[in-house]
């Protein structure tokens, strides 16, 4: 098994190096910013308890604004310029808490305790067995019923001359969701001068268990409900990917892309071998294994839409991303009015099903280590 090191001193100073790098090419952007930072606090609505949910709304100062509730740390929008300077939500999202109260498409969501699938709902650590709710199909998705999309986190503003926006905390008791051990979690999402959303995610544990953490956010780059994503194109860093089970689930092989309509090696428009993944529904839900496996900071993905110039980078420490161009999409309310392909998400992640999968980098946290990985999001435009 490939052991990964869960130690933050190597993704911090990548982070550092990131940024260091960045600084000079952004610097005339960072310079015309016409506001200062800031994060402000006001009501989403409350649950059927009573429970008030706060919404966060971060301005970097520069042009770009993000929404963000402490129900499920969810991020509601994202807004950027386009080419011509009019600004535009890219981010899906619903405009009331009781969309999210739903819950089907996992919008804007920090999702675990392990993101993606696991077979069965089943893995064994240490001899022992472990039960989990099979609620997608015959398989575990995104932490199970009631995952950390569907729990309120305490909260608190970041405010710093470097970056804005929320730290949200949660603990995960012993045996919720059928995962062992006690588990702290820290997520970070902060905007930056530069046009940066970064996402820092922490963890320690009392026992042994297994941890997937991911945002689900979907994008549309030329506006959030503007219609399908088949014209943006495409450049993942991967030259491999994992072919998956007639339920999703990695069949174990690391394949090639070269010559199949998985290759994004080059930038490709989403919608160009869209029709040939196969699939039922059609289209891409599959995890890509990142060239770069070092555990620093390094791209990832790159994204570029045509007719509002807007470009999105994503850069992060994890092994993998998972590709989807929301083939599950429907246009029902439960799916924020949205239509099949409509959307996209690229959820930097551990592979799907690692705890049984022997040949997989491990997603195990063991107690006395820290988990922690970090993924950029960088925004910019041509015109």
């Amino acid at each position: 098994m490939m052991k990964r090191c869960f130690t933050p001193a190597a993704i911090c100073l990548a982070a550092i190096v990131f940024c260091a790098s960045g600084l000079q090419a952004e610097e005339t952007a960072a310079k015309g910013k016409k506001s200062p930072m800031s994060v402000t606090a006001s009501e989403f609505g409350r649950l059927p308890d009573g429970t008030t949910i706060v919404k966060y709304t971060v301005d970097n100062g520069n042009g770009i604004k993000m929404e963000l509730i402490n129900y499920g740390a969810i991020m509601t929008s994202l807004t950027t310029p386009d080419k011509n300077g009019e600004a535009t939500n890219i981010n899906v999202g619903f405009d009331n808490l009781e969309g999210y109260l739903a819950g089907p498409p996992y919008f804007g969501a920090t999702v675990g305790r392990y993101a993606n699938r696991i077979a069965k709902g089943k893995f064994t650590l240490d001899g022992k067995e472990y039960t989990l709710a099979t609620n997608n199909g015959p398989n575990s998705l995104h932490g199970g019923i009631k995952g950390f999309d569907k729990v309120v986190w305490a909260s608190k503003k970041i405010e710093t001359p470097e970056a804005v926006g929320v730290q949200f905390d949660y603990t995960a008791k012993d045996g919720e969701e059928g995962y062992p051990g006690n588990l702290k979690v820290t997520v970070k999402y902060t905007l930056t001068p530069k046009n940066e959303l970064v996402m820092d995610y922490t963890a320690t544990t009392d026992a042994k268990t297994v941890l997937n953490l991911t945002n689900h956010n979907y994008w549309n780059l030329a506006g959030a409900k503007s219609g399908k994503n088949y014209d943006h194109t495409l450049k993942l860093e991967a030259d491999k990917y994992l072919p998956v089970d007639e339920t999703l689930i990695p069949t174990g092989e690391f394949a090639t892309v070269k010559g199949t309509p998985m290759d994004f090696t080059s930038f490709k428009s989403i919608g160009k071998d869209i029709q040939a993944t196969g699939g039922d529904p059609v289209g891409y839900d599959h995890c890509y294994v990142l060239n770069d496996q070092s555990g620093k900071l390094a791209l990832a993905a790159t994204v570029k839409e045509p007719t509002s110039g807007r470009v999105m980078e994503v850069w992060t420490t994890q092994p993998g991303i998972q590709f989807y161009s929301g083939n599950f999409l429907d246009g029902s309310d439960a799916n924020g009015g949205l239509n099949q392909h409509e959307a996209f998400c690229l959820e930097t992640q551990h592979y799907p099903d690692t705890p049984n999968q022997k040949d997989f980098p491990t997603a195990t946290l063991e107690p006395g280590e820290t988990f922690h990985e970090v993924t950029v999001h960088k925004f910019s435009v041509e015109k």
